[in-house]
């Protein structure tokens, strides 16, 4: 007897394991990285429920609420959605959900499956894991596997890489939807602040996106003016500048572009998509 009942409860600990219900309890992994959330994802008539944040930062969707309706948009992808209906939009066309959306301890709980695969993105289920794989970014017909960003401050650097596709293809877009004319390199221009020279620019952020043998496919250096001088020394200059490295070429950029970026990568830092690759801050 006493053997049988560790017996009993290892198989009991097995079905429960095994269950959809316990794999929905876990953390999904998007592109490899398990993403937390404040409301864990949980089945509703055998679908994965999840809340909408882990579909709005990490698979790259905008959303916009109104009355009682969400939209999702990714590129030329438009879903509608609302709360204790089935009913649905895609880009126009009506379509029914196996299961409602509702709001659970103030968040939107939206099914996973549906949202993901709308998205382009690929869903599976296996070991007691849901598993998303978004498509990777393509810069000049290359396959993007990173994002390394790089910054400095006074006493050393921070080198990190970013793996999530989603994020590293908001970042690029952001960077050629914002990229202004060109314009001549300046004339001193360096990670460190020169304080000497009006018209100098402090690197703020360096991002090389990388492919798969970790080979830079782009790079994108963010400079800002350094404001250690009389606002009449500094007329003239532009607030910020891009470095694109791959070109070898310097155009005008904005303070909300560059901060809109930064936002991103903030993003994928607090939801785990950013790994340390070397720090040197003292």
């Amino acid at each position: 007897m006493k053997k049988i009942i560790p017996s009993i409860i290892f198989a009991f600990i097995l079905a429960i394991a095994s269950s959809p219900a316990y794999a929905a309890n876990h953390p999904i992994q998007i592109d490899g990285v398990a993403v937390a959330s404040d409301v864990k994802p949980e089945t509703k008539n055998k679908r994965t429920m999840v809340p909408l944040r882990v579909v709005s930062e990490n698979l790259g969707a905008k959303v916009d609420w109104s009355n009682s309706k969400v939209t999702l948009t990714k590129s030329s992808m438009k879903v509608t959605l609302q709360t204790n209906s089935t009913a649905a939009m895609k880009n126009g066309e009506a379509v029914q959900l196996d299961v409602k959306p509702y709001i659970k301890n103030n968040r939107v709980m939206v099914p996973l499956r549906f949202i993901a695969e709308t998205f382009g993105c690929t869903v599976n289920y296996s070991n007691s894991k849901v598993t998303v794989e978004t498509a990777p970014l393509v810069i000049h017909n290359v396959k993007v596997k990173a994002l390394q960003y790089e910054y400095h401050m006074t006493m050393g650097g921070v080198v990190q890489q970013l793996k999530g596709n989603a994020y590293n293809a908001a970042i690029y877009e952001a960077f050629v939807r914002n990229k202004g004319a060109k314009v001549d390199a300046p004339a001193s221009y360096s990670w460190m602040a020169n304080i000497d020279v009006p018209g100098s620019y402090q690197k703020n952020a360096q991002y090389d996106f990388l492919d798969e043998k970790g080979s830079s496919v782009q790079r994108f250096d963010v400079y800002s003016l350094v404001n250690a001088f009389p606002d009449e020394l500094l007329t003239g200059y532009p607030e910020v500048l891009l470095y694109d490295a791959t070109e070898d070429q310097w155009y005008l950029f904005s303070g909300a572009a560059r901060d809109s970026i930064q936002s991103v990568v903030d993003a994928a830092g607090k939801n785990g998509f950013l790994k340390v690759i070397s720090n040197t801050v003292a």
